[in-house]
Parts: C-alpha cells; sequence; structure tokens
C-alpha cells in the first residue's frame, strides 16, 4: 500500500492473536497492537485528529504554534501531524518521563519543557500549568489540551473501535484498555457497546491514580506517586465517560513492569509498561470468562520509548522490582501438573454420601483429605482425622453422611493467582487450594505441587523477570 506521507498510515493496527501469556485461561486473547502506528503509540490517532478539527474551527493557523502537556506519546502524534503541516511544536512533560521519550521529540524538531511530577494538577509548576500558560502567551498558539478535547474519544469512535470490532467479526466479548485521558476507552467503549451491549469495557488503571477509586465509590481521593507512564490520573478528565466503562481494575507499578517484560519474551510484543498494566488487569478477570468469550486488549506503545527504564535491569533492581522472577501462577502449576501427569481426575465426595464411602475413597487413593462438591462446586472438605474421631466414638461409618463432620472449603483462587498468594492461603489446618479453570472444572493444588513445579522451574533456568 502507498501513502503520500506519513499520517496516513496511521490507523488499521493489526489484531494479533496471545498464544502464551494468557495460557489457561477459558477463551481468546489478542493483542491491539496500537504501538505499531508510525509514531510507536494509539496517540498518532489523536494528534492527527485534533490537528485537523483545529484547523477546521480556524482555531489553529498557517505557521501556528502547538503547545501541549504530554506524557510523550500524544507529543509524537502532534509532532508528526506538524512536521507533515508545517506548523511548530512545544511540549511539555513530567519529570518521571523516560529521556527516550524526551529525545523522539527533540528529534522531530520539537522543543521540550521538563516539568515537575510531584506537584498538584493545579499547581503553577505543573506541566499542564505551564503548557496553558505559554498557550496564553505565545501568538497564534494552539493548545489542543487531550484532556478535554471531544475529538479524542471521538477519533476512537470513528477508527479504532470499528476496526476491533471488524477485526474481531463482531465476536468481541472483553476489552481491556490503560485509563489515562480516558479518551481510548471511552470512545471504543462507545462504539462497542453500541454495537452489542454485553461487551464489557475493563480499564486498567496503576495503583496510585484515582480513578478506580472515582469510578467504584464516586470519592476523588488523593493519588500517591506512581512509575507507569501515560495512564493514571489525580483528578477526572472530561475526556473519560465513566458510562461506558463496566469495571476498572488496579495494578501495582511491580507488576506492570515484569508483566511487559515477559510479554515481550513470551510474545515477542516489544511494548511500554502501561501495557503490563493492561495485562495485569486482563489476568484478574481471564478467570471469569467462558470458552467461547474474546477479549482484546489494547497495547498502546512502543517499549523503544523505556530501554532506560522497564527493560533496563539497573533501574528495575534500584527499584526493587526485580527481587524476584515473574510470578508463577496457579494456572501454570495445573499446566505443569497435567504437562508432567502429575495431574489426575478430580476425587471428590458429595455432601450426602456416607462417611465410609468417603473413607474407602481416601483408602484407595492414599489420600488423608477430600473436598468435598456438590452440583460441581467446593462446599467443605472431609479428614481422615474426623472420621478417626467419629469410629472412636463409636459410631457407624455407614449411617453418618460427609455432610455432618465435614469441615470448610478449600480456599479457591483463579488461574492468574501468584504462587505468594497460594502460598497464604495454605496452613496445617488448610492443606489445599482449589483452582478455579472455569467452565465447571477445578484442580487441587498442595504444597508438595509448589515445590514440584518451582523446582522445575529452577532446573529449566527460566528467564527472571
Amino acid at each position: 500500500m502507498r501513502y503520500n506521507n506519513i499520517v496516513e498510515a496511521i490507523g488499521h493496527t493489526p489484531l494479533v492473536r496471545l498464544n502464551k501469556i494468557m495460557r489457561g485461561f477459558p477463551g481468546e486473547f489478542y493483542a491491539k497492537c496500537d504501538y505499531l502506528n508510525p509514531g510507536g503509540s494509539v496517540k498518532d490517532r489523536i494528534g492527527l485528529a485534533m490537528i485537523e478539527d483545529a484547523e477546521r474551527r480556524g482555531q489553529l493557523k498557517p505557521g501556528g504554534t502547538i503547545v501541549e502537556p504530554t506524557s510523550g506519546n500524544t507529543g509524537m502524534g502532534l509532532a508528526l501531524a506538524a512536521l507533515i503541516k508545517g506548523y511548530k511544536c512545544i511540549f511539555t512533560l513530567a519529570d518521571k518521563q523516560s529521556h527516550e521519550k524526551r529525545d523522539l521529540l527533540r528529534a522531530l524538531g520539537a522543543e521540550v519543557i521538563v516539568c515537575p511530577t510531584a506537584v498538584e494538577h493545579d499547581d503553577p509548576r505543573s506541566y499542564t500549568a505551564v503548557a496553558a500558560k505559554l498557550a496564553r502567551e505565545i501568538p497564534n498558539a494552539y493548545l489542543p489540551n487531550q484532556y478535554e478535547n471531544p475529538q479524542n474519544p471521538e477519533v476512537h469512535f470513528k477508527t479504532t473501535g470499528p476496526e476491533i470490532w471488524e477485526e474481531t467479526e463482531g465476536n468481541i466479548t472483553h476489552f481491556v484498555c490503560g485509563i489515562g485521558t480516558g479518551g481510548t476507552i471511552s470512545g471504543v467503549g462507545r462504539y462497542l457497546k453500541q454495537q452489542s451491549p454485553a461487551v464489557k469495557i475493563i480499564g486498567a488503571d496503576p495503583a496510585g491514580s484515582v480513578l478506580a477509586h472515582l469510578f467504584h465509590t464516586g470519592e476523588l481521593i488523593e493519588g500517591e506517586p506512581y512509575k507507569v507512564e501515560g495512564i493514571g490520573q489525580d483528578y477526572h478528565p472530561s475526556t473519560l465517560d465513566f458510562s461506558v466503562i463496566d469495571d476498572i481494575i488496579q495494578v501495582s507499578d511491580r507488576d506492570s513492569f515484569l508483566w511487559t517484560r515477559r510479554l515481550a519474551r513470551s510474545e515477542a510484543i516489544f511494548a511500554g509498561g502501561s501495557a503490563g498494566t493492561a495485562i495485569g488487569a486482563a489476568m484478574a478477570i481471564a478467570p471469569q470468562l467462558r470458552e467461547n468469550d474474546l477479549m482484546v486488549i489494547l497495547i498502546p506503545d512502543s517499549g523503544t520509548r523505556y530501554l532506560s527504564k522497564v527493560y533496563n535491569n539497573e533501574w528495575m533492581k534500584e527499584n526493587r522490582y526485580l527481587e524476584s522472577e515473574v510470578p508463577l501462577t496457579a494456572g501454570q502449576i495445573v499446566q505443569a501438573k497435567t504437562a508432567t501427569g502429575a495431574g489426575r481426575a478430580l476425587i471428590s465426595v458429595g455432601p450426602s454420601d456416607t462417611v465410609l464411602s468417603a473413607l474407602k475413597a481416601m483408602q484407595s487413593n492414599d489420600f488423608s483429605q477430600l473436598p468435598v462438591l456438590e452440583d460441581g462446586r467446593p462446599v467443605g472438605a472431609i479428614y481422615e482425622d474426623a472420621i478417626l474421631s467419629l469410629a472412636l466414638e463409636g459410631k457407624g461409618l455407614k449411617k453418618v453422611v460427609v455432610r455432618e463432620i465435614m469441615s470448610g472449603s478449600f480456599p479457591v483462587v483463579g488461574p492468574a493467582a501468584a504462587v505468594d498468594q497460594i502460598v497464604a492461603c495454605i496452613t496445617r489446618d488448610c492443606p489445599a487450594v482449589f483452582v478455579d479453570l472455569g467452565g465447571g472444572g477445578y484442580e487441587i493444588l498442595t504444597k508438595y505441587d509448589l515445590l514440584h513445579s518451582i523446582a522445575g522451574r529452577m532446573e529449566q533456568g527460566a528467564p527472571r523477570g
């Protein structure tokens, strides 16, 4: 395909199946690879759209200067279009943004002004306030203001949403996206909901941002510092429409960065840290999916912007993000059991079965306890100690049913549960956990299973985060 200039190549990014990182969950998973836009991010879409809208309305005239506060990606999108159309650019960035982003903007001829991160949104030193001041003072300047510009969600309603709908042939059931300005999730969410109201729109929010708490409670709290770039907020941008969102899930910096690195190593998708935030949110809801469900996860920008951070081992170690491997998950342990032949059909009893039948099942399988399932769901557990106590009391094991002596059920975790979460659930009084595999399927994990999987990983020399 031939284009007259680089901005004509924006959009129509590929949908790529995730074959490894989401393995073990029901349903299908795809990455919408918007990091393959010519400027390296999803923000290429809004950069061009905001400039062309300003031209139509006479707000941006020949020889004008574009001024914008940005985490870097919107600046790149604006800079590409500005170069093609002949405008100057001045961008303000918070000092937490990577050096790569600053250098890329300067390489495209933009002036870059770095502002402090640790100030309030309305502080005159903030990157948004500095940009607004410059736009007022510079003749023939235009401030697109991605946080309030309706073209931000609108371009995603017109392009990104329809692309995803077409690429999934209308079979999408879940869309997961990081939230910064909210334009992407709002525009895509509005379009997908119009096509099928049943589509679930899930936001990914970095821990420290206020958006998840605001969405769930309506209360605007004070945010805390976080290192993931490009997403999260300390207020509610007007471009963010909560009404099209079904849930917002927070993900820690550490998990975001480790999942980002794992995405690169397992799927060869070289993305920025906010992609890991989206993967972390997808992991949290993946156990709820059914076999015919199809999830699309937006990959917003390229890993080339974060070589000095997310992909730099020293930076990761300094920030205590590389103290352990990417978490071994319950789903991976179940897969390992199956692959080695250690897994077998779940042996269980029902609450109405006799204690004698439960004892026989224990003896024939060399178990000291059994799960109790009713209508396919865990409702309790029965232990040999309880049966022994019953026998010593002289009660007939044929006459007593399991319900009368069973204890509480083993804890239930999803396939995404990390090994340390599982270890916390397993105690002297609770020797195992259930893994909910979806579709009514369960697997039991014990300390032996954990040790076996960890030892196997060490022998294989599994790559570290």
